[in-house]
């Protein structure tokens, strides 16, 4: 997790933000890693996604919180290619990446972790990882010793089932998987959905630990104050766009923020 933000960052209100920020903050030619630029999109004929901007800068992590609905897992999947943008453009270190097939994607350096369906429950957990590297051309080896390494758990169960690990466990080697690849972002959506409390602080423990390997991640949360809690900016998505942004604690300390998204009376 990076730390350059200030406590001074207030979060703002995206609904009356002037056009000259906008452009500012959505402009392909800047220095962020991943961008969103006024981006439609959703499902059949059903819009879910309305004017959505957003980016991701090196070494973040940023959470997308929201109610449910808001379009939050939308966002990841018109990133990975799983939908094609109706209008906007998705930016990947300046080029546009909107509607490219997902496995082209991964090829560039986007991660993608989903909140089911993440590992092969029948395949070993050595064998996940190699499954999650089957487009690397080399350095396979290399890359799983370092993952066993970063999370010795799994190297301590290497040869066991993936369907018999906790679910805990289970998201530290989705994480890994994705990581085969060695992407420079990591998209999760819901790391902690459906585990206890104490699990789930494990789980953000691992978010952070994807981040310490030069990965930057953009993760949705249903647990709000968790998720902003190990991140460094956070947008917070209504109706499919952008109604707040800014850096985590302050968004944390917005008495309207909390109101609204964080349960606060």
């Amino acid at each position: 997790m990076s730390t350059n933000h200030t406590t001074d960052d207030a979060p703002t209100d995206e609904t009356s933000e002037t056009d000259s920020r906008t452009a500012a903050s959505t402009d392909p030619t800047g220095d962020h890693v991943l961008e969103l630029d006024s981006v439609d999109s959703g499902y059949g004929d059903v819009q879910v996604l309305d004017d959505c901007s957003l980016h991701l800068d090196a070494g973040e992590i940023v959470c997308l919180i929201g109610p449910n609905g808001a379009g939050k897992s939308t966002v990841l999947k018109t990133i990975f290619g799983m939908l094609t943008p109706w209008e906007g453009t998705v930016h990947y270190h300046g080029d546009d990446i909107g509607g490219m097939a997902p496995e082209d994607i991964v090829r560039e350096g986007i991660g993608y972790v989903p909140q089911t369906d993440n590992v092969f429950g029948s395949l070993s957990i050595e064998e996940n990882l190699r499954m999650g590297g089957v487009a690397r051309e080399d350095g396979l080896e290399a890359v799983i010793d370092t993952l066993y390494e970063r999370f010795p758990l799994l190297d301590e169960k290497r040869n066991a089932n993936a369907r018999t690990l906790s679910g805990g466990q289970r998201q530290v080697l989705a994480f890994a998987r994705a990581l085969v690849m060695e992407p420079d972002v990591l998209l999760i959506d819901e790391p902690s959905a459906g585990l206890a409390p104490n699990t789930a602080a494990e789980v953000f423990g691992h978010v952070e630990a994807v981040n310490d390997m030069d990965t930057a991640v953009l993760m949705v949360e249903q647990n709000a104050k968790k998720g902003l809690g190990i991140s460094d900016r956070g947008y917070v998505l209504d109706q499919g766009t952008v109604r707040f942004d800014g850096a985590a604690d302050s968004l944390l300390d917005s008495d309207e923020v909390s109101k609204l998204y964080l349960g606060g009376g």
